[in-house]
């Protein structure tokens, strides 16, 4: 079968991080690109404890351009094993269920928690992380049965659903409700990240609420408060105007749509502007819960910088090589919390999965008109030229298609 996979070593790197400078294509479309259509066996159960998914759409992720593009950081080389086939954001149909499988039955309609914690790679017992809920910060992600991988679609043994088949661990799958749409069903992945960011750093109702970047994440984020009834006020931050005005739609209050974000600061939450000898503003006053779905070094720095005292940052956006001036933080006692996955909720009672198929299902969140274009796999390379420039294209969330 036809998969699209993703391998670099050192020296591809370096001859990507030099040809790219120049020519950006190059990453995806050259002899030295990472990222390539290729042929694999299609997958076997592992174990009887998996079943075997087709995939019917599987979305483009945000960390899958960055990986292209070899934006990440090295650190997490040691959880990551190549080749691996893509794609994390996805829905599909059971086709073959191992013996130990309960609960799942062919021709279920399925979605996926990607993590491969230590229930999937058959570590008994748990580490600390997946015995309270928290498979994605796994102890194990480079031990067990499998290969290096934090998630399926970077492990080089468990393909993920850029293909027609793949393979999922019993605990990682959900059934979706009925009456749930396959477009829906692929985006529940980052509905749940989304999700966790807002119950992780839940802003009360009289809160001032500021959402750094307007595109999935951001949306979702915007989305998930409204879901759980919490009426506060929330700004979202977006340049581009297609995606600003989606947010405004799904629910935001107000819109910055220029890099004046103290002033605009100002004007929302009262806050007063203080100029130092030398550099930024500082505001003393501001939002008073901060969403930072970009997470480079001038989101961090003005989220704490326009945060009031005592507020809380969540950071959800993953950059690199950040460089932060932490007096903001010590000054007004804020707190940053970082946002990765999805865990259990109440211990294991609960999975976020769960609580974002429930929102979906009672109609409280809609994503299936977040799902604006569809690729067959052989044209993935037009699909990373869409996202290179949402905003002009008017694209929210782009995803390959098998049915």
């Amino acid at each position: 079968m036809k998969a699209l996979q993703f391998f670099v070593s050192i020296p591809r790197f370096v001859a990507l991080k030099a040809l790219g400078a120049v020519k950006k294509r190059l990453y995806y479309d050259s002899p030295f690109a990472a990222i390539k259509l290729v042929d694999v066996p299609e997958p076997r159960l592992p174990f009887p404890d998996w079943v075997k998914i087709r995939t019917f759409l599987c979305g483009f992720c945000g960390s899958d351009l960055n990986l292209i593009f070899l934006r990440d950081s090295p650190t997490s080389t040691p959880f990551t094993s190549f080749p691996c086939t893509l794609g994390h954001e996805l829905c599909g149909e059971i086709i073959e269920v191992g013996r130990e499988v309960k609960g799942l039955n062919i021709g279920d309609i399925v979605t996926i928690a990607p993590h491969l914690g230590c229930a999937t790679r058959g570590i008994n017992p748990e580490c600390r992380s997946c015995s309270m809920g928290r498979p994605g910060n796994c102890e194990n992600f480079a031990k067990g049965n499998f290969s290096p991988g934090m998630f399926t679609g970077i492990c080089h043994d468990i393909g993920g659903g850029f293909a027609p088949y793949l393979v999922a661990h019993k605990t990682q799958v959900f059934k979706l409700p009925e009456g749930v749409s396959y477009e829906s069903g692929a985006m529940i992945e980052p509905l749940a990240v989304a999700l966790q960011a807002v119950l992780d750093n839940r802003p009360d109702k009289d809160d001032r609420v500021l959402v750094i970047g307007g595109g999935v994440i951001g949306s979702l984020i915007v989305q998930s408060i409204r879901a759980l009834d919490i009426d506060c006020d929330i700004t979202v931050v977006e340049p581009s105007r297609f995606h600003a005005e989606f947010a405004l739609k799904k629910g935001a209050d107000n819109l910055i749509t220029d890099r004046d974000i103290f002033t605009h600061t100002q004007r929302i939450t009262g806050a007063e502007i203080y100029q130092p000898m030398m550099g930024k503003e500082i505001l003393m006053g501001g939002f008073e819960k901060v969403f930072d779905t970009v997470g480079n070094s001038e989101t961090l720095n003005n989220s704490m910088r326009i945060m009031s005292t005592g507020g809380g940052l969540s950071v959800v956006g993953i950059g690199s090589d950040v460089k932060i001036d932490l007096t903001p933080l010590w000054l007004k006692l804020q707190t940053i919390v970082f946002a990765y996955g999805y865990n259990s909720i109440n211990g294991k009672k609960m999975h976020t999965f769960e609580i974002a198929m429930d929102l979906v299902k009672k109609g409280k969140i809609r994503l299936d008109d977040m799902v604006t274009h569809r690729f067959p796999l052989e044209r993935y390379k037009e699909m990373i030229e869409l996202n290179m420039n949402k905003g002009e294209n008017r694209a929210i969330k782009t995803v390959i298609s098998f049915v």
